[in-house]
């Protein structure tokens, strides 16, 4: 005869929670998000102060961290030359209306793209040219370096497309992509060869315009022997390298007279010094 056996349920044992599960550990960096927010609107309080205290209708299109970074900047490099650089994605630009930024840096300088690769003309290249010149700011252009086209006929392009003259600043070569059908000994060739004809034709050395990791990691040593203009965008990087030329340190800026954001770029030197760069 068989007996009946009652089982007996097995108690739940509960997990322990590690400390770094659950709720915990969105606390946890809540907390360091907080942190890096009140650390940089204290680094920027001055500038933020500024910015709250007048706020044209232009620049709503800029969050306040950028626009107080951008002042920031701007302060910093006191005394240095200030400018932008344009494209077709400005729209038309009202250029008589280009004149300062934040109402108290005037702005002397333009870079303005002229041709991208070996077929396009930025659609906005003549008028931007003819604007800046009869707005007297100092002009230069530009040229969107496609890496896997040919670098003669990319030449040969800018220099079908851009005229310069006396107080002109020097052709710019603006590299960003790596290449994807070919080396980086062959992209550098190409860059080479694009350079050498334009200095050939303007009789000036270019000027080469990339990223800052760009620069580092690719073009610093073999291209010694030309001036750089570098972008780097990092929040805390408030001067200019010294071994910079220019240095593009925002894509986030207003400027009357331009319906978008714009680039801004300060100059490694005075009025008087930007001069001597230029075009003779």
């Amino acid at each position: 005869m068989k007996r009946n056996v009652r089982t007996v349920p097995r108690r739940k044992t509960k997990k322990k929670k590690s400390f770094f599960s659950g709720k915990w550990i969105e606390y946890f960096f809540i907390g360091i998000a907080v942190l890096i927010i009140l650390g940089g609107a204290n680094h920027y309080r001055s500038a933020l102060i500024n910015y709250l205290g007048f706020t044209p209708h232009f620049k709503s299109k800029v969050d306040i961290f950028s626009e107080a970074r951008n002042l920031k900047v701007l302060e910093k490099n006191e005394g240095k030359t200030v400018g932008i650089d344009v494209s077709e994605y400005q729209g038309k630009i009202r250029w008589s209306y280009v004149d300062t930024i934040e109402e108290k840096y005037p702005l002397r300088y333009v870079f303005i793209r002229a041709t991208v690769g070996n077929d396009r003309v930025d659609n906005e290249f003549k008028n931007n040219w003819l604007g800046a010149k009869k707005n007297k700011m100092i002009r230069g252009a530009y040229h969107y370096y496609r890496p896997n086209e040919n670098s003669l006929e990319q030449a040969e392009l800018f220099i079908k497309t851009v005229t310069l003259k006396k107080g002109d600043l020097p052709p710019v070569l603006d590299i960003e992509k790596l290449p994807k059908d070919q080396s980086m000994e062959r992209l550098k060739l190409g860059l080479k060869r694009w350079l050498k004809a334009v200095e050939l034709h303007y009789g000036v050395r270019p000027i080469i315009y990339t990223g800052e990791k760009y620069y580092d990691d690719f073009l610093k040593e073999e291209f010694s022997e030309y001036l750089f203009w570098i972008a780097n965008y990092n929040f805390y990087r408030e001067e200019i390298q010294e071994d910079w030329l220019f240095w593009q340190f925002t894509e986030k800026a207003s400027v009357p007279g331009i319906d978008t954001t714009v680039d801004v770029n300060v100059y490694n030197g005075d009025l008087q010094q930007l001069g001597y760069i230029t075009v003779e």
